[in-house]
């Protein structure tokens, strides 16, 4: 084994042992500074604002963020404001047809009781008192332990569900907390923006720099992207959804295409969170029709779907598309639905440590050899 191998391996150990600490450090200092991180990606994000107001209004930089952040969140407000209103609505007529459409339906359960369901016991019970004493037992036997094993299951749903209700209501002086200390380093972080920036390019050495603003850029570039994929993916579903839901002529098309769109984003479940139960009680209640009209609506939302992402992700955050499906199947299945989002980030981090030529510095330090 040549004494080059060794060095060379060392240095790779301490690369990888520095990479891990570095990654295990940054977990535990974001998890304790979090909010100022926000803080931080919130005045990144108003800057082009606060910095239009400043220089085009020529107001104090102080005074220009505080105005910046009342516009965004005035903005989002009001979104909020009319999708709700909007929902209300929606609701308000749901709340009107659902008892008609709940009382139908329970009378269609009860006729298919009295004609499929009865009949079906009867013959069973008949079949059962010619059985038997020693198949009687066992058979009442295997029936308890099924039912002690449902209602065990039924008992382990409904703690998780009260204590995820708990753990949510305990939560909230939390998420308060969190909410106000992100907008007080908002404000803060952009107020002195540029002097922090100032600092922070004077304490970089002159080679760090350069890296730094090609992986920023990149990053930048990429969680705009990202961004800019949702959306686009969301509106394409919910306008999908709006001209067939138009077209069947369903009533409060607008509200349920808004809500179709917005739980795309749910995990696993996607539109099929709203498709499926209501596919399923048109046809319990007799709209075949419609159910049928929907299913196939539900499915070119499907098709489109998984056409359109990796082509979308690909573009918009500019990585190869086979290489962006890649990154999203492995994060999938290695961390769920969060891999989703981690699978691509992590590709768009390892390109733009390559294009800051992070990467081949650090093989050629592996490698002993002086950077080209």
């Amino acid at each position: 084994m040549s004494r080059n191998f060794v060095y060379g391996l060392v240095r790779f150990v301490f690369v990888l042992f520095c990479a891990v600490a570095g990654l295990y450090l940054t977990y535990h200092i974001a998890s304790l500074t979090y909010p100022f991180i926000i803080g931080l990606v919130l005045a990144y994000v108003i800057n082009p604002l606060v910095r239009f107001i400043e220089k085009g209004i020529r107001l104090p930089r102080g005074f220009s963020v505080f105005v910046s952040i009342l516009i965004v969140f005035g903005a989002l407000i009001a979104i909020l404001t009319i999708l709700i209103s909007e929902l209300i609505s929606g609701i308000d007529y749901l709340l009107l047809i659902v008892p008609t459409k709940f009382a139908h339906l329970v009378n269609m359960v009860e006729v298919y009781f009295t004609s499929s369901i009865l009949p079906w016991y009867e013959g069973i019970a008949t079949k059962f008192d010619r059985l038997d004493h020693n198949s009687q037992s066992t058979i009442i036997e295997n029936v308890k332990a099924i039912s002690q094993n449902l209602a065990e299951q039924g008992q382990h749903l409904l703690r998780a569900i009260l204590l995820g209700i708990t753990a949510t209501i305990t939560y909230l002086p939390n998420i308060v907390t969190t909410l106000v200390f992100s907008m007080l380093a908002t404000f803060f972080i952009s107020k002195d923006w540029d002097r922090l920036k100032n600092l922070t390019d004077n304490l970089m050495p002159e080679r760090a720099k350069d890296g730094s603003k090609v992986v920023s850029t990149n990053l930048q570039f990429a969680l705009i992207g990202f961004v800019k994929a949702q959306l686009t993916l969301i509106t394409y579903t919910a306008v999908i959804v709006l001209l067939g839901l138009l077209i069947l002529r369903v009533p409060y098309a607008i509200t349920l295409a808004v809500i179709i769109g917005v739980v795309d984003l749910l995990p696993y479940l996607g539109t099929g969170f709203v498709f499926v139960p209501w596919i399923v009680y048109l046809f319990f209640t007799g709209d075949t029709s419609l159910a049928v009209w929907l299913l196939g609506l539900y499915g070119i939302v499907l098709i489109q779907r998984q056409i359109m992402e990796p082509r979308v992700m690909a573009s918009s955050i500019g990585l190869d598309p086979l290489a962006t499906l890649i990154a999203v199947f492995v994060g999938f299945q290695l961390f769920g639905f969060i891999g989703l989002m981690v699978g691509p980030l992590f590709l768009v981090i390892i390109n733009a440590l390559w294009d800051a030529k992070v990467l081949q510095d650090i093989w050629y330090f592996i490698k002993g050899e002086k950077a080209i």
